[in-house]
């Protein structure tokens, strides 16, 4: 199972949100680049980065400051937040990006994930942001008529190999993760399905294995110091 420290850019700057409100921020560091050396020197194989101005606006905001971090580290990054178009996907690859994360725009078209997934194949991954087990869209402004199960079936119909699924009401919040949701999510789809929100302590990585998981994304937890990064991949990799 892999760990993926994620970096979340605002304004050029890594910060934290609770439950994804943009009033509720806090800066962790003014150098984004810095935070993830750090992650990759304490051992992370892979990074999540999530451009939150371009997750509001729908245009990618910070990737000056995106494509330093994949130029200057030696592991790879995904990148979600605003990515809508398959231009938007080449130039995030251009600049070194791994694998790109569709959110809103696989809720609203469809036929781009298609596109994406027939171009790009196991670099296409799709965000599901879940509210009350309902797809949010937005910067999770708002709630989508589908169902994140269902909606993760029709991805996976659709050729997508890999999924994000992030409870809404855990992220942010350190309150543990929903392991029931997560595992209802693993046995519905037979693709990849990396957990995102909520994780609080050392435990909950090792709850979230057993779940089925093939990733988790941990965010405010190592950076409050609640969760030791080099313990939680040990933890993964066990």
């Amino acid at each position: 199972m892999v760990i993926y420290p994620a970096v979340d850019i605002k304004d050029g700057r890594c910060v934290r949100l609770v439950q994804g409100e943009f009033d509720k921020v806090t800066v962790y560091s003014d150098n984004p680049v810095e935070m993830a050396l750090k992650w990759e020197c304490l051992g992370a194989e892979y990074l999540h980065i999530v451009d939150l101005d371009g997750a509001r606006t729908g245009e990618a905001q910070n990737i000056s400051v995106i494509s330093e971090m994949a130029v200057k580290l030696g592991i790879p990054v995904q990148l979600g937040g605003g990515i809508r178009t398959i231009e938007m996907i080449e130039f995030a690859i251009s600049k070194g990006i791994q694998r790109v994360i569709l959110g809103t725009s696989a809720v609203k078209n469809p036929e781009l994930v298609k596109r994406a997934v027939e171009t790009f194949e196991d670099g296409i991954v799709i965000g599901i942001d879940a509210k009350d087990g309902m797809v949010a869209i937005d910067g999770w402004a708002k709630t989508s008529e589908f169902t994140a199960v269902g909606f993760a079936k029709k991805m996976a119909e659709l050729g997508a190999k890999t999924i994000i699924y992030t409870d809404i009401s855990r992220d942010g919040m350190l309150m543990g993760p929903n392991l029931k949701a997560m595992e209802e999510m693993v046995k519905a789809v037979d693709i990849e399905v990396i957990a995102s929100g909520g994780v609080s302590k050392l435990e909950d990585i090792k709850n979230l294995k057993e779940t089925g998981v093939s990733g988790v994304i941990v965010g405010k937890a190592i950076y409050t110091g609640d969760v030791d990064l080099k313990k939680a991949i040990e933890i993964g990799k066990e």
